[in-house]
């Protein structure tokens, strides 16, 4: 087999001094700071060292045993977020452990922030929370997709689309970030994928924005591609090699599904135009991943409010006590196929089949 070609197009300009500075100085634009600029001024220089040179993961070691090259040396970064999936996981395989739902708030919305309001996704979400913890060794997980609004630099960084070149090339987990030579840390994904990991049933509740799911619903669905085939030694391709990654893909890539056989539950909800189509996508993503919906009655799209003002959309809630009863519905759906799945009662009707179009 000959050797796979990676296209490029243009060559990498980086930001001038000058504009490097002007990036970093925004963040300090508090009078409060003007006490500190000889400091201030010493740290930016050592990040502008950082930026030129590249020091993406400036703490590394060597992966150690267990790695296709354990002299490899990784991201401490990354060896930390793996030893925490890895811990995640045996907490999911253990028998005797609760069963644990990961309910997803997946609106943007925080009455601690410009909204001045809670959200009805929020409301709706502690109407799930209730129905699941109701139920015997169950527990939730609440993930609020809401704090990226109102906690200081807490981001998820987008995808950079690595399983484009190749599969191998995107790590399980992500290894993209931190990037601290681009000054892109604090990346909250460190922290979600233990979490699903950690489930048993997967719950997203959340609003249409324009036709499609909220933005910060859609990063961490877009950064969950490496749960769906995603490479678990970095030292294969050693760290972002994209020759040796398109080479492990075309001897055979087994294309691992690392979130598979969970349950979920999908509720999307609007006031005009598109919760049917955000329950399919959100529904199909979740499947293509290896996740189990949940029976007909785990995934439902409702109007809220139709067309009706915004100012008064949590009166309209209160007045739908249908669409209360259908979430706690959901999510009892939920508990009882995750109870499947972990007694042995379920069984997947397509297991041991190949399949042919793996990806």
């Amino acid at each position: 087999m000959s050797q796979p070609t990676v296209r490029k197009q243009d060559p990498y300009v980086p930001l001038t001094k000058d504009q490097f500075r002007q990036r970093f100085y925004a963040r300090f634009q508090d009078p409060a700071f003007d006490a500190v600029q000889v400091e201030l001024e010493r740290v930016c220089e050592l990040a502008w060292d950082g930026y030129i040179n590249y020091r993406k993961a400036p703490r590394r070691r060597p992966a150690g045993p267990g790695y296709a090259d354990p002299t490899y040396e990784l991201s401490v970064d990354w060896l930390e977020t793996r030893r925490r999936v890895d811990e995640a996981k045996a907490r999911f395989e253990d028998p005797a452990s609760p069963s644990r739902i990961l309910l997803v708030n997946g609106s943007t919305r925080s009455e601690h922030t410009c909204p001045g309001e809670i959200s009805k996704t929020r409301r709706l979400v502690q109407a799930a929370r209730d129905a699941i913890e109701a139920e015997s060794r169950f527990e939730t997980d609440v993930l609020d997709l809401s704090t990226l609004a109102d906690e200081p630099w807490k981001v998820i960084h987008p995808c950079k689309a690595c399983v484009s070149t190749s599969m191998p090339l995107c790590h399980w987990p992500c290894s993209c970030y931190p990037n601290h030579a681009m000054g892109q840390t604090n990346d909250w994904m460190e922290e979600l994928y233990p979490r699903w990991v950690a489930a048993h049933g997967v719950m997203i509740v959340c609003p249409v924005h324009w036709y499609q799911a909220p933005a910060s619903l859609k990063l961490m669905m877009d950064r969950l591609v490496c749960a769906d085939g995603g490479n678990p030694d970095p030292t294969t391709t050693h760290g972002k090699d994209p020759v040796r990654a398109k080479e492990l893909e075309l001897a055979g890539w087994g294309y691992p599904k690392h979130l598979a056989r969970r349950a979920f539950a999908v509720v999307a909800h609007g006031d005009a135009a598109g919760p049917e189509n955000l329950r399919r996508m959100i529904a199909d993503w979740l499947t293509d991943m290896g996740l189990v919906q949940a029976g007909p009655s785990a995934v439902l799209d409702s109007f809220i409010g139709y067309y009706r003002p915004y100012a008064t959309s949590h009166e309209d809630l209160d007045a739908d006590v249908d669409v209360f009863e259908e979430v706690r519905n959901a999510a009892r759906s939920l508990v009882n196929m995750v109870t499947q799945i972990r007694t042995g009662a379920w069984k997947a009707p397509d297991e041991g089949l190949h399949e042919p179009r793996e990806k």
